[in-house]
Parts: C-alpha cells; sequence; structure tokens
C-alpha cells in the first residue's frame, strides 16, 4: 500500500511551477449528486483563461458527457474510461473512439449478456440510469440512486471479471468493458490526439485530481496527483493513495488545486 497524502498546502511551489495542465475524474470530483460545484466551474474558467488546459477522465457515458464538453472549458472529456473522446473543436464537437467500429458492434452484444446476467444472478443489481448514453461499457450503480453493500459490489466486479472485463468501482457505480483501455490510456491517447506529445516524457507537467478507487492507476503513475479530501470515503479499499489531499471536498477540493497551481504562474 502506498503511504498516506500529504496535505496539498505540502506540495512545493517549484513543483506547481512546472505544471502546464491538468486531468481529472469528474464526479464527486468536480460534481455533487451529477452537477458541477461553483467552486469547480470558476476553477475551470479560471485555468482557461490563464491557458492552462484541462481535460476531464471519466467512467460516465458518452451521452452524459455530451453537454458538458460543449458547456464547460475544457480541452476534452474522456467518457467511458478512456474508449470514448469528445474534442472542442471551435463552437462544435468532435466524437472519436479508442476501438474501431468491428469490435464496438462484437462487443456490444457481449456486454448485453454480461448485463443480463449480473442482473440475474445478483440481487439488487440494478443499471445506472445513465445507461442509454453508453457505448462501451456497462455500469451498475451502488451509490447514486441505489445502495449496494461492499460485499455486493465486490460480487458484481467478480463476476465482470469473470466473463473477461476490466471491472473498476467509482464512487457511484461498478463500471465493465472489454479492452485494453483505461483512465491512463485515455490520458496519452489525449495527449497525443491534441498536442502530438507522448504523455511518459512528460508527466512533471500535468497534475491528477480524482476522488475513488478506480483513480488508484492514475495516482500511481502522476508524481503530482491529488485526491479531494472526499477520497477518505474509501480509505479501507484503496491501496494506492495519492501523493497529495486537498481539505474540500468535491469541487472545493478542484478549486483549491486550480488556485496553487494558479499562483505560480508567470503572470499571477
Amino acid at each position: 500500500m502506498s503511504s498516506r497524502p500529504l496535505p496539498l498546502s505540502a506540495a512545493p511551489l517549484s513543483t506547481w511551477a512546472a505544471v502546464g495542465g491538468v486531468f481529472t475524474d469528474i464526479d464527486d470530483t468536480l460534481t455533487r449528486d451529477g452537477a458541477i460545484e461553483a467552486p469547480a466551474l470558476a476553477a475551470l474558467h479560471a485555468l482557461h483563461a490563464a491557458g492552462v488546459p484541462v481535460i476531464a477522465i471519466t467512467g460516465r457515458p458518452k451521452g452524459w458527457s455530451l453537454p458538458f464538453a460543449l458547456a464547460w472549458p475544457v480541452a476534452a472529456i474522456v467518457p467511458e474510461n478512456g474508449a470514448v473522446a469528445l474534442i472542442r473543436d471551435r463552437a462544435e464537437l468532435r466524437t472519436e473512439y479508442a476501438q474501431d467500429a468491428a469490435t464496438r458492434e462484437r462487443n456490444a452484444r457481449r456486454l448485453r449478456e454480461v448485463a443480463t446476467r449480473v442482473l440475474t444472478e445478483v440481487p439488487g443489481a440494478t443499471l445506472a440510469r445513465d445507461s442509454a448514453g453508453r457505448v462501451t461499457d456497462i455500469a451498475i450503480d451502488h451509490s447514486e440512486f441505489v445502495h449496494l453493500d461492499e460485499a455486493t459490489i465486490e460480487r458484481v466486479a467478480d463476476l465482470m471479471r469473470s466473463e473477461g472485463m476490466n471491472a473498476t468501482v467509482s464512487s457511484i457505480h461498478i463500471n465493465g468493458w472489454f479492452g485494453e483501455h483505461d483512465k491512463l490510456s485515455g490520458a496519452r491517447w489525449m495527449l497525443r490526439r491534441l498536442y502530438g506529445r507522448e504523455l511518459d516524457a512528460e508527466l512533471g507537467r500535468w497534475v491528477y485530481v480524482g476522488d475513488s478507487t478506480n483513480d488508484q492507476t492514475m495516482f500511481g503513475h502522476f508524481p503530482l496527483s491529488v485526491g479531494v479530501a472526499n477520497l477518505r470515503d474509501f480509505a479501507e479499499r484503496l491501496h494506492t493513495w495519492p501523493a497529495y489531499l486537498t481539505e474540500g471536498e468535491r469541487g472545493a477540493g478542484f478549486a483549491e488545486v486550480a488556485a496553487r497551481l494558479l499562483s505560480q504562474r508567470p503572470d499571477a
């Protein structure tokens, strides 16, 4: 298990001076109950005004993410854990996929079959209400509109993995999909797609902000990784902590990260 995080205020100012962009989760990092919090939205606008790109990577579906990709000042939103990219192109939105059309079509049948099995075999399991907008995965609600206990959450995830799927648990859903993509591959994809650069060659120039167990790969990969304070709700399930933890929860925590970053900009 990685060591517990330091307070965000302990991050050296020299670390922030090198940062030029932000990767972030969405649910319970920018939002509360599915709506962006005012401090987070203000922080996104401040980062955009300062020329700091923000790329959001989420387990939420393409359909749910579309209006936010248009409304928020972000360079892109990557829904479905790295499978889809919604890229701002001036006033329009471009949709791209990590998998080709034939693969997505082939997997669609398998996703339906696994979803049926989960709903049949796991008492209390229900599809997430945003499932109609999903293209490449399935999601079972565990905390958004229904509550599943820890044993049931693990049973759903184990069943998904037994079918050859990747399975992760966010603050609200259990997501399962076929393919090699994940949040980290989505981040690599977007940096290459948007800026023609390789993420692993410039990890020190990016900060990652998240709130849940499905952010652990990102926490472990980014030297400057930050959890918003509500990450503590998952303490017993975490094996990889971020480097730092904010004082505020959700959008207030994200705003802390933005303020620290912007305070070290040359024109601050």
